[in-house]
């Protein structure tokens, strides 16, 4: 063959302008834009919901199969919930094959478990009572999770610690504020902490010195929760305060994870 002749099967590129089906330079992907952005908010957020992600939930379901496949190349299972219209990913584990683990495990912080176990009872209760909707207020949740604090070593401390937990579960989509200091628990609270998990929860609660100083750790609640977090090494894991935090999906904490993608 002679110098500077093409060799036999060489492809000669094709610009963009050429290529509608490449999204950028080099591109090699074979999914629409509408199905990638998908997947990432996927690997991105906790949760993609039908209420506040119609568009991304829409296209969800017609391509479950393909994005499903892309995720289990990744050792990650998708979630689908139909009757909430929610859709998470869980890590894949196994003991018979070495899976690398891309999300990473977190702790709720005694604080956020508190508040957490307080917002399911509610939801747990109402919807019990045949109520469509569960809704709290800032002060009574306040007040319920005050009484396992120390609240002589630093009431105002305890409080600002209150307050931060219901910040991260309002970000993750577990409570909306609808007006001042009002806030509806959302469903998703029911797949954070599940039914079992918050009788564990009450029942070792029961157990602990109420407004006595911190809280006992107990190894029947140690278990840690899958935030669905993708693993960084320049992030370091967040660890509860000495409280066996629930287990359950877990979530991210991005404060974009409510913002539908209409690009």
């Amino acid at each position: 063959m002679a110098y500077g002749s093409e060799p036999e099967g060489f492809i000669e590129p094709v610009s963009m302008e050429d290529d509608p089906t490449e999204l950028f330079v080099g591109d090699r992907g074979v999914l629409d834009a509408d199905i990638r952005r998908v997947l990432v908010q996927l690997l991105r957020r906790r949760f993609i919901t039908a209420e506040k992600n119609p568009r991304q939930w829409r296209t969800l379901l017609d391509h479950q199969a393909v994005i499903e496949s892309r995720l289990h190349d990744l050792f990650i299972r998708l979630v689908v919930d139909h009757d909430r219209g929610i859709a998470y990913k869980r890590q894949v584990r196994s003991e018979e094959l070495d899976v690398p683990v891309l999300l990473k495990d977190d702790a709720y912080s005694r604080a956020e478990t508190l508040v957490l176990v307080h917002l399911r009872t509610v939801f747990q209760r109402e919807r019990g009572a045949g109520e469509n909707s569960a809704r709290v207020d800032a002060d009574e949740l306040e007040q319920t999770v005050l009484t396992y604090f120390d609240v002589a070593s630093g009431d105002a401390a305890a409080r600002r610690e209150i307050r931060r937990a219901v910040d991260r579960l309002a970000r993750e989509g577990l409570i909306e504020e609808e007006s001042e200091d009002r806030y509806r628990i959302t469903p998703l609270v029911e797949i954070v902490l599940s039914v079992e998990k918050l009788a564990e929860l009450k029942a070792w609660l029961k157990e602990q010195p109420a407004g006595r100083g911190p809280l006992r750790s107990d190894p029947r609640a140690s278990e840690r929760v899958e935030t669905n977090t993708v693993e960084s090494s320049a992030e370091e894991d967040r660890v509860g305060l000495d409280t066996p935090p629930p287990s359950g999906s877990g979530g991210s904490t991005s404060e974009d994870d409510d913002e539908e993608i209409e690009e």
